[in-house]
């Protein structure tokens, strides 16, 4: 479960595609947790063309590191830290304690965390820096609303959030951040981006990236789709141009029905 010291600085590294990351978000606590990894970890075998990333809550990263011993296949990351490195924050948590518990990725800009908890596209700059600073691989979350979407402003929202995200970013470290696209109207609600929604956000970012940091760094970008991800949906997303894998939420919280998203596709 611990392929890299948390002391390292994550750098770039070829991954194999497609990416499937789970989202547990305030579900799963421990005992859910063991149980969900023993179950899963039953119905989905080891594959070494892609990589499976779940972020439980932050009171079960422990116990999924515990639960995946001998599965180094499954990683595990957290859903948020705070920008300070420590500190009097209460019930926050920092980078560098994520990292001792066993995360090796995070989360920076989250939907919900934008909305429920006001997080601004530079304060989800410091909390990449601050996870990079841990060594954890960081996955950047972009991505517009429905108002937004219909003002077609998709362009404009997915620019003003990457250029101030990565602002604070030196050029090596752009170069190790992972991307996802969230519409924000499709998280939770049963509606999906079409394939041709999917690949044109994604190319507006894989433009972004080229942007921010160069070509080759744009070209290996993963850049992941999230929004009412289900297995019944799996393979025509994966199979849209620019989608180099997924971050599921509620389909991720049935260990049947996220073991049969990550055995979607062949690349």
């Amino acid at each position: 479960m611990m392929p890299e010291a948390a002391g390292e600085e994550a750098g770039v590294s070829e991954m194999p595609s497609p990416l499937f990351a789970a989202n547990w978000k305030m579900h799963l606590g421990p005992s859910e947790c063991s149980a969900f990894v023993a179950r899963f970890a039953g119905l989905y075998g080891p594959r070494d063309d892609r990589r499976v990333v779940f972020f439980p809550p932050a009171v079960s990263i422990v116990t999924f590191v515990a639960s995946a011993t001998g599965r180094e296949d499954l990683e595990v990351g957290v859903q948020d830290v705070h920008p300070e490195a420590e500190g009097a924050h209460t019930g926050a948590v920092s980078a560098s304690m994520a990292a001792d518990a066993g995360a090796r990725w995070g989360l920076a800009g989250h939907s919900e965390r934008r909305r429920e908890f006001g997080d601004s596209d530079e304060l989800v700059g410091e909390k990449l820096a601050r996870l990079l600073d841990s060594g954890i691989k960081p996955i950047l979350c972009l991505g517009e609303t429905l108002q937004e979407r219909e003002e077609d402003r998709l362009y404009e929202v997915l620019s003003r959030q990457i250029g101030a995200a990565l602002r604070e970013l030196d050029a090596s470290r752009r170069q190790a951040l992972t991307y996802a696209y969230e519409p924000v109207w499709a998280i939770g609600t049963g509606h999906t981006a079409t394939p041709t929604d999917a690949t044109e956000a994604h190319d507006i970012l894989r433009k972004r990236i080229a942007h921010l940091t160069d070509e080759e760094t744009a070209e290996r970008a993963t850049i992941l789709y999230g929004g009412s991800v289900k297995p019944d949906n799996i393979d025509e997303l994966l199979a849209s141009d620019g989608v180099d894998g997924v971050l599921v939420g509620g389909a991720s919280l049935d260990p049947e029905s996220f073991a049969a998203i990550c055995s979607a596709g062949s690349r």
